[in-house]
């Protein structure tokens, strides 16, 4: 049983006809980006167009002829589907293990509804149990934000593409940051993304609409408390 799969297909069930639509990265959203070039050469879906947040999923939408627009010609979304690294009960996330946490934040933040998409593993009573917090920088004085990232906790390294660092479509770095868990996500998003040279921090608060979320069991979905 193919549970990101399973995710994945309650979440297409939304997509209708004529929406503006973000196309989240990683495994668990190719399935989605697939789904919906399906339904869309079957005739059952039309008149969409979409926002792909990295160079990968931008790639595999133009391969599978999926209809793409820019955030300057559609600042605004009807709806995105992503994936996270993890999700706690308050539904905050973890995201970047794609390395494309700043475009996907920025296409949340366009969106009227952020649907994430997971197998039960990505289920945590708190952030950074499992998963490192990816943290984009620029590459200017990398030394210096991995000792000021220390001082709030954590164990950074340096992520890398074979014998090169890992670069995001932006051209920046990424450090993955160890925490032994991170109580106040909130928090410490605040005092991370201070640092100079951070650009962004992948955690996400207050952004998911709601989560699916597939098991052995079935597909329920997981919506905020507020």
């Amino acid at each position: 049983m193919n549970l990101k799969k399973m995710a994945a297909a309650e979440a297409v069930k939304m997509v209708e006809r004529g929406m503006v639509l973000g196309l989240g990265t990683g495994s668990t959203s190719r399935y989605a980006i697939e789904m919906i070039a399906k339904r869309l050469r079957g005739g059952g879906l039309c008149d969409i167009v979409c926002v792909p947040t990295s160079s990968g999923s931008e790639k595999l939408a133009r391969d599978l002829s999926i209809p793409l627009t820019t955030l300057r010609e559609h600042p605004m979304l009807d709806l995105t589907i992503d994936g996270a690294d993890e999700v706690d009960s308050d539904l905050n996330l973890i995201k970047g293990g794609g390395g494309a946490l700043l475009h996907e934040r920025i296409v949340a933040q366009a969106s009227q509804k952020e649907v994430i998409i997971v197998d039960e593993s990505k289920l945590v009573s708190e952030l950074g149990t499992l998963f490192p917090l990816p943290v984009e920088v620029v590459p200017f004085g990398r030394g210096t934000y991995a000792k000021a990232l220390e001082h709030h906790g954590c164990e950074p390294v340096l992520r890398m593409r074979g014998e090169h660092p890992y670069l995001t479509d932006e051209g920046n770095h990424i450090l993955d940051c160890r925490f032994p868990g991170i109580p106040d996500p909130a928090e410490l998003l605040c005092k991370l993304r201070a640092i100079p040279g951070v650009v962004d921090v992948g955690i996400f608060v207050g952004l998911a609409s709601s989560v699916i979320v597939a098991s052995e069991s079935g597909v329920r979905q997981l919506r905020p408390l507020r």
